[in-house]
């Protein structure tokens, strides 16, 4: 037997135009153009340039009008903004694309040069199989049974491994060195062979540590490397060691022209005028859009008009439709504006010595709560907007979340940086005795020295965020 019953719940859901700010409030300056641009292609009504006039306000003051849908108090802190200009305001426009380096790209470059082998249909299709299995860093990861049985189901080719690793062996002499190795060690391998005909010791001794010591190599277990190759003199070994480690463990993110140049494009620009920090908003960030006037001057004439009409009411229900959607856009471009340059003003006043000189010692520990209590938003706010931002400042383009960081102690009870504290820690690395690398326990005493009260557990995690190996795999000749 069914039963009815009701059910009270408490559920929050955010507005159709909240979710629009939250996606236009992460992206980057780059990305944003992109999507007015979109926008503009998508919705008739939303044209560029500067607002005429406020007549279309009338038109959407009904109870689903995108003002009060948009209301920003619901979720946002609107302050004051005085002091702070959009940089570059009346430009002609004319530097708003950025050059982008045209180069082909590293799959194009290697199906470029399969075509120089001298391949049948059957040979070049294996061929090209195999280069789109290979991974941005240059390396074929994916076991070749796997690729066999792509190219049967595919292409429905029928090989077997040795026809497979023939035309691979002919691909790995492609440029750059080192590409479609499947693993480190023959990566290595691969430039090391390009050498092949020179003679150099050096040369020599490096293909004997990859091709018969290569765990004692990534180890750094250079006494047992001099033991299985009975070499005496530990000037070969140290010799061999530093021409592998001029080779490129990674050949597929190497060379220039096998990669896109990407520029980064500053959000904000801070400049410092005789003591005074100026901040200004990139004006890619602003752009000028404004109802279409024509649109609404359509609605203004069906108010006038016979309403019986069921088609041009029809056209009216799809203006009014594009109409409210471009407000909506517009509020939320403008409340991007605010949000970004709120937390960025709050930034650069908390961390304001830091802002004046560029000194690195005088960053300040800082999270995002702590902007967020000052903003009075949500910390998710801050996340996007740290996450995705950079400022350009006199000293250097950085991304906002390299402001963040959490503090650590000192003997006189004050905070400072984490960042201050890897600082001193890369240096204790760079100093130290490369026979006898400090371990994280000997680099936690040494900057508890220094007045840093820190545990080794964070010395090494601070270690690892530098990319820093452990003291054994530091450890040289």
């Amino acid at each position: 037997m069914q039963k009815l019953g009701l059910t009270q719940s408490l559920q929050q859901k955010l507005s159709p135009q909240q979710i629009q700010f939250i996606k236009l409030l992460q992206i980057p300056t780059a990305e944003l153009e992109q999507r007015v641009e979109e926008e503009l292609e998508d919705n008739p009504t939303l044209e560029e340039g500067k607002e005429e006039s406020d007549e279309t306000s009338d038109e959407f003051d009904d109870d689903d009008s995108p003002s009060d849908e948009l209301d920003v108090d619901d979720y946002l802190r609107d302050d004051d903004f005085s002091g702070y200009k959009m940089q570059g305001d009346g430009d002609n426009g004319e530097d708003r694309d950025m050059p982008i380096a045209m180069h082909s790209t590293l799959n194009e470059q290697l199906i470029n040069q399969l075509g120089y082998l001298k391949l049948d249909d059957r040979q070049y299709n294996i061929g090209k199989q195999l280069i789109g299995s290979i991974e941005t860093d240059g390396y074929i990861r994916r076991e070749l049974e796997a690729i066999i049985n792509d190219l049967a189901f595919s292409q429905n080719i029928e090989t077997d491994l040795d026809e497979v690793e023939e035309i691979l062996f002919k691909i790995q002499t492609f440029d750059p060195p080192g590409i479609a190795a499947r693993d480190l060690q023959e990566c290595l391998a691969l430039q090391l062979e390009r050498r092949a005909d020179d003679q150099n010791v050096d040369v020599i001794v490096a293909k004997l540590i990859i091709e018969q010591c290569f765990e004692e190599f990534t180890k750094k277990h250079y006494s047992k490397i001099m033991k299985k190759l009975d070499l005496e003199d530990e000037d070969y070994v140290k010799d061999a060691i530093e021409l592998i480690r001029k080779l490129n463990p990674k050949p597929g993110g190497s060379s220039g022209g096998l990669a896109r140049t990407q520029y980064l494009i500053p959000d904000f620009i801070l400049s410092n005028d005789n003591g005074e920090l100026e901040l200004s908003l990139n004006s890619r960030n602003a752009p000028e859009l404004r109802i279409s006037r024509s649109y609404s001057e359509m609605l203004k004439a069906y108010d006038k008009s016979d309403k019986t009409d069921r088609k041009l009411k029809d056209t009216v229900s799809f203006v009014k439709q594009k109409l409210d959607a471009a407000k909506w856009f517009i509020d939320a471009i403008k409340q991007r504006q605010h949000t970004l340059l709120n937390t960025m003003r709050s930034i650069v006043d908390y961390q304001y010595e830091y802002f004046l000189e560029g000194d690195e010692s005088k960053l300040r520990p800082m999270i995002l709560k702590d902007i967020a209590e000052i903003i009075k938003m949500d910390i998710s706010t801050v996340s996007r907007v740290a996450n995705s931002k950079s400022v350009q400042t006199d000293f250097g383009i950085f991304p906002l979340k390299y402001f963040f960081s959490e503090g650590i102690a000192t003997d006189s009870g004050e905070d400072v940086s984490s960042r201050e504290v890897k600082n001193e820690l890369k240096i204790l690395i760079e100093g130290e005795e490369k026979k006898k690398p400090l371990s994280d326990d000997k680099l936690e005493k040494l900057l508890k020295a220094k007045g840093y009260n820190i545990a080794r557990r964070t010395v090494a995690k601070y270690r690892e965020q530098l990319n820093i190996p452990v003291a054994r795999l530091r450890k040289e000749l």
